[in-house]
């Protein structure tokens, strides 16, 4: 009997346990309306326009303003395991020099490609101190606060 009880008692532990490891859906940034983006013509729409129909983008080219994403990302987080990527959506709003709607492109999860940084380092100029020379620089520089009375003097 007290055998059977402790059986029951780790089995309800064990389901608590796994109900608290459910996922954790995150959502980020929203898409723009199909219809709202219907309704943009390249060579016709301008950056104004877009800006009122579509809003501020999430994210805008690096080197230039000629290139605006909309972007969306669902992710699932179970416990402390790292977030899994469940849906991802780009829209990319490309322009030309004078502010004129060149192209308007959807990008989602699978037109993503994984890159590898790059392990060098880019050299700075200067020396570095190793622990020794930080030590004896510092011999010295330390001294009592200014108005600060030492005692037998």
């Amino acid at each position: 009997m007290c055998n059977r009880r402790l059986n029951l008692r780790s089995l309800l532990l064990c389901v608590v346990a796994l109900g608290g490891c459910s996922g954790t859906i995150d959502q980020r940034g929203n898409l723009p309306d199909p219809a709202k983006l219907a309704e943009i013509q390249p060579g016709v729409t301008t950056k104004d326009n877009i800006s009122q129909l579509l809003g501020t983008p999430s994210s805008v080219s690096t080197f230039n303003d000629k290139t605006w994403y909309y972007i969306s990302r669902r992710t699932e987080q179970v416990a402390f395991f790292d977030p899994t990527v469940l849906d991802q959506e780009v829209v990319v709003v490309a322009f030309d020099d004078s502010g004129v709607v060149r192209d308007v492109a959807r990008r989602t999860l699978t037109d993503g490609r994984a890159i590898e940084p790059s392990a060098r380092e880019t050299p700075a100029p200067g020396h570095e101190l190793t622990f020794v020379e930080q030590l004896i620089g510092n011999v010295g520089r330390f001294s009592a606060p200014t108005g600060s009375k030492t005692p037998g003097r």
